[in-house]
């Protein structure tokens, strides 16, 4: 009596579990599911603004390096091919050097043609107007604090006139050749400061001394000296 009491309680467990495995489970309800809202118009410009602008390009400085032939197509115009190989420092030293050069071509030529004309004045006064003191030429008469009657009949004078003509005439075509040179100079110095312009220079100057030991050999004996070297 007591088994069977026992399979009947197994029996209705059994029952009731496969009874509840078979139960189906509620549906979700609208308020437990989250609703995902579409973005509005705002955000939808916003979002293709940004699709549209993409990666911003970043521009790399590149490093500056002179052209010579530019160099010295700018260094025609005195100063501007330092200028374009921005060495500005030197500036003052053409610019300089080109005024004293054509100062003293200006001051030169001025005293040539003052002495000249008073010395062809003079020569043609004591041949031509030399009984005519009224019609004698003040070029060569300022010159001299002397009286002009002396003057004209002075040889030396006229010699002496005619030297400093021939001077500053030297002088002045010496300083025409130096202008010149100083322009050509300074086109060299645009275009060999732009060939050179990223050529590695140490600014390590210096010299080693360290001994030296040569061994003996068949042919010498051994010697002992010093060896100087030079770094730049």
């Amino acid at each position: 009596m007591r088994n069977r009491i026992i399979l009947l309680l197994l029996g209705l467990v059994s029952y009731w579990g496969m009874s509840y495995a078979q139960t189906e489970l509620p549906a979700a309800s609208p308020a437990d599911s989250v609703e995902v809202a579409a973005p509005d118009s705002t955000v939808r410009a916003v979002l293709a603004a940004a699709d549209s602008a993409g990666v911003p390009k970043v521009k790399l400085k590149t490093e500056f390096k002179p052209d010579p032939t530019k160099a010295v197509l700018y260094a025609l115009v005195p100063g501007l091919g330092q200028i374009y190989n921005r060495k500005y420092w030197k500036l003052p030293i053409v610019y300089g050097g080109l005024m004293g050069c054509m100062y003293a071509v200006t001051w030169n030529n001025k005293n040539y043609r003052d002495y000249s004309t008073a010395y062809k004045d003079i020569v043609y006064d004591a041949t031509v107007n030399r009984d005519n003191p009224d019609a004698w030429s003040e070029s060569w008469q300022i010159l001299s604090s002397r009286d002009p009657e002396t003057l004209i009949e002075d040889s030396n004078y006229r010699d002496r006139l005619k030297r400093q003509k021939d001077y500053f005439r030297r002088y002045r075509d010496l300083s025409i050749i130096i202008t010149v040179g100083v322009y050509a100079l300074s086109i060299v110095d645009a275009y060999v400061d732009a060939q050179l312009f990223d050529f590695d220079i140490s600014p390590d100057l210096s010299m080693r001394v360290e001994p030296v030991v040569a061994p003996k050999t068949s042919v010498s004996s051994s010697m002992y000296g010093v060896n100087c070297s030079l770094k730049f």
